[in-house]
Parts: C-alpha cells; structure tokens; sequence
C-alpha cells in the first residue's frame, strides 16, 4: 500500500497549480514543439525531435508524478488542530544556546521545504527530534555538526 504524503493545503495548493499549468500550457507546447520538429524532416538527425521528445518525457513524468503525490495527500491544516505540541505545520521558534541565538521553521512535507524560507521537511532530523515536544522543552538534536540543544520558545499554528 502506498504511504500517504503529509503536506500543508498551500502545499497541496502549489501542486495543484503546478500540475494545471503543467496540463494546460506545457503539454500543448510540447506536442507543438513535436509537430513543428516533425515538419523538418529526417527525425534520426533532428536535435529539435529529440529535445522536444525528452522534454515531452518529462512534463509526463512531473504530472504522473504530481498526480500520485495528490492521490496519497494527506492535508493537514493546524489551524484546526488544539494541542500545545508541535505537530506537522506548526510554526516553532527555537533558541540555541551554543550559538545564543533564535530559529523559527515551519514544519512541512517533503516537497514543501526550503531551508532559506525556514520550512523543514517533516523527515529532516531537526523535525523529528520536535514533534511531540512544548514550549520550554530542551530537545537534544543530532546534526551533522554534532549535537544541538534546542529550547522551544514558542509555538503557532497558522
């Protein structure tokens, strides 16, 4: 059985945009792209045909892709959750005291993150280490630099 895939509704919402967008002006300038390749000639030696084809293999893959990612979502919207621990899509800021300073990550699913947004993904280890944790809880985190200790100074759900 497939495992469902954690995301935010603006998650789910930007992969149903990408997937109209991908459907509706991508796909169509593909099959032009390989009609108008086609009208050149001699396809064993037409770089166009060839790109458009490899691109067109693409744009099918990201929406089958897209497709299945939509078909196990599970959306999860924290604004409808009550609990004081941080759970998927809680906004958690975060102090360190080796580095005496403050963090905030919004934990997100897989496709959603990007680090310089302070989104993390639900698998990364700074994640897992503070599910489950509250507010004033020290959460001892491994990174690759070695071990972090973390004070949850605050928690939201947006």
């Amino acid at each position: 059985m497939s495992q469902t895939v954690p995301m935010t509704p603006e998650g789910y919402q930007r992969l149903q945009e990408e997937l109209k967008h991908l459907i509706r002006v991508e796909r169509p300038r593909v099959v032009q792209d390989i009609a108008e390749a086609r009208d050149h000639g001699d396809l064993s030696e037409n770089a166009e045909y060839d790109a458009a084809k490899e691109r067109q293999g693409f744009v099918e893959g990201r929406i089958a892709e897209i497709n299945g990612k939509m078909a196990r979502a599970q959306v999860i919207d924290v604004s409808t959750i009550d609990t004081d621990k941080v759970v998927f899509g809680a906004t958690v800021t975060v102090y360190d005291d080796e580095s005496e300073s403050e963090s905030t990550y919004r934990i997100v699913g897989e496709d959603e993150s990007d680090i310089k947004q302070g989104l993390i993904s639900i698998s990364s280890p700074v994640a897992k280490a503070l599910i489950g944790h509250r507010i004033n809880d020290e959460v001892q985190i491994k990174v690759p630099s070695g071990i972090r200790i973390y004070e949850i100074i605050d928690i939201k759900y947006l």
